[in-house]
């Protein structure tokens, strides 16, 4: 907790939590274990694992985060809601599987574009036949900004590291097909973002049940 003993805590995970559980609700419906990559200060998971209790729901992130995710997976005192681990998705081991649903929110443009390809090897490879991966964030479309507000926080991204910034659909698309996922759906979010949708084509998910 911080100095004030609260737990940590984000305002855009507080603005998006709703829009993104009202997808997450649907898409998720029929799944029963979740990787999170990139959970952040840990509000999605325990929120998430909360309204949807026939979810486990596994928090992965960066070692230097993991500490306060564990806060809110030791208040939240929820069954369905496992301890964190630590993941850096270019770097690191991915759990063990299988997992038959994915999510990741606001990670693709302060990850390099290396990172972002791991980032789907490791759900491609994880995700059963059928399983889902939602994608949340900002995106460009055709070569183009959705706002001007989206063009000056890719600016202030770059900025800061030439590495991040928004990430272009056709890109999210290709590195998707590389690993069998395909994009089913996407979904308009407030503040000009968007939740992708990709599902694990039947045939090319590795078959974990058999290894």
């Amino acid at each position: 907790m911080n100095e004030q003993g609260q737990l940590p805590s984000a305002p855009a995970a507080e603005r998006n939590f709703e829009p993104i559980l009202g997808v997450l609700r649907r898409e998720f419906t029929n799944a029963t274990r979740v990787l999170e990559i990139g959970a952040g200060t840990g509000q999605h998971a325990a929120g998430f694992a909360a309204e949807m209790p026939w979810l486990n729901w596994l928090p992965t992130d960066r070692a230097e985060n993991i500490s306060g995710i564990a806060e809110w997976q030791r208040a939240a005192g929820l069954s369905n809601l496992e301890c964190p681990r630590v993941l850096n998705v270019a770097r690191d081991a991915p759990p063990e599987g299988p997992f038959d649903a994915a999510f990741s929110a606001n990670t693709a443009h302060i990850m390099d574009e290396a990172a972002v390809r791991k980032m789907f090897e490791i759900v491609g490879g994880l995700l059963v036949q059928h399983g889902r991966f939602c994608l949340y964030g900002p995106f460009c479309e055709d070569g183009r900004f959705s706002t001007a507000s989206n063009e000056r926080f890719d600016a202030s991204l770059r900025e800061a590291d030439p590495s991040m910034g928004i990430r272009h659909l056709d890109t999210i698309d290709e590195n998707a097909g590389g690993v069998g996922l395909r994009r089913i759906r996407r979904f308009a979010m407030p503040g000009n973002n968007l939740t992708l949708v990709f599902e694990q084509r039947a045939g090319t998910a590795r078959k974990h049940d058999e290894s």
